[in-house]
């Protein structure tokens, strides 16, 4: 697959930081792409790095990411760490002249957001965040709708990322010094930043919240999506709930769950403005016309896989690399989704009090 914007030949050389699972998304979409030459990976765990190995060919293999970026000057690199590293490796492969995309969450707070987005200006290198689902069809048809004046003045969202019982029995899920959080940040996240992009991005001025752990901590004595998880190491919240205020008053409450007594999982953000309002899934409309109150679904939606979630957001991110095509998950996206999610987190630990925003 080519960018028609792309010059003929003109190939990415583009490297990994973080060789886990979600690089392997990456890999099996970029390797689909004429222009892009994926040069080598590094990653602290020698198991992940015989993966690269066996599974994909990968030669140039380090330990070490500032040795591979030294050795390989990958032109971007593709960081797909723990949270807790999302900074430090973007700022060094932005220092090593290389455009970046960074996996979802940006970053663990909005401080190591906003180095991060310096850093970039600095080298004058790209920087993305790994936000796919606002390539979703159903999230772009909901901003065309946005776009186009029909929900008006938008007062109110709702979003939701809810497990009945989905805590992560791989990676490091539930260590808060590696990942930051719990559902809040890592599928909480997913949802607040497609909602808060269909608003059109206000600018969140304050946020209050509460975490709650009551399941993670212990061994899985029950029925579970992914049972034996490391309770022994769980330091994360297995339910957050969060209200932020915009500076255009509109309100956002979240509901993000790894573990919660509910019917079923949810993945959801619905909408209310003054002149219609909207729902994500299954998508739809709602607003007056004729005299009459009108339910808007549409006939047709293509379906928002996995694979084609990114293949939509690295296929943005590579024609910004070589072509300065537009960005559109840059890291000022990153940035305002982190504000939302330090909010909640500090107005837990404040005891639920609202916290203001930066």
């Amino acid at each position: 697959m080519r960018s028609p914007s792309a010059k003929i030949g003109q190939k990415l050389r583009l490297a990994f930081i973080g060789c886990g699972g979600i690089s392997e998304l990456h890999i099996k979409t970029l390797q689909k792409f004429a222009d892009v030459e994926i040069v080598g990976g590094a990653d602290l765990n020698p198991e992940r790095l015989e993966v690269m190995k066996n599974k994909y060919g990968f030669t140039k293999l380090y330990k070490d990411y500032h040795e591979m970026l030294k050795e390989l000057k990958p032109a971007a690199v593709s960081v797909c760490t723990p949270n807790g590293v999302h900074a430090p490796a973007t700022i060094a492969a932005l220092a090593a002249g290389a455009h970046v995309i960074t996996e979802k969450p940006m970053a663990m707070t909005p401080r190591e957001c906003q180095d991060m987005i310096d850093a970039a200006k600095k080298a004058n290198k790209k920087l993305v965040a790994g936000f796919q689902y606002r390539y979703h069809p159903a999230t772009q048809m909901l901003k065309r709708a946005r776009d186009a004046g029909e929900f008006g003045n938008i007062m109110f969202v709702k979003c939701q990322a809810l497990r009945r019982r989905g805590i992560p029995n791989w990676g490091v899920f539930g260590q808060k010094h590696l990942q930051g959080g719990g559902p809040m940040i890592d599928i909480g996240v997913h949802v607040i930043e497609m909602a808060h992009y269909v608003m059109g991005s206000p600018r969140p001025i304050a946020a209050s919240g509460k975490t709650w752990t009551y399941m993670g901590n212990k061994p899985s004595d029950v029925a579970s999506q992914w049972p034996n998880w490391d309770w022994k190491t769980y330091t994360v919240e297995d339910l957050a709930i969060g209200q932020i205020r915009f500076e255009n008053g509109a309100l956002m409450q979240i509901e993000a769950a790894f573990a919660a007594h509910i019917e079923k999982d949810v993945w959801n953000f619905s909408l209310v403005g003054d002149k219609g309002g909207c729902n994500w899934d299954p998508p739809a409309l709602f607003a007056d016309h004729f005299g009459t109150m009108i339910n808007s679904k549409p006939a047709f939606i293509a379906d928002g896989n996995f694979d084609f979630l990114f293949q939509q957001k690295l296929r943005n991110f590579v024609d910004g690399c070589l072509t300065g095509s537009a960005l559109e998950a840059p890291g000022e996206a990153g940035m305002a989704v982190q504000k939302i999610l330090d909010g909640v987190y500090r107005s837990s630990d404040a005891g639920g009090k609202e916290v203001g925003i930066e």
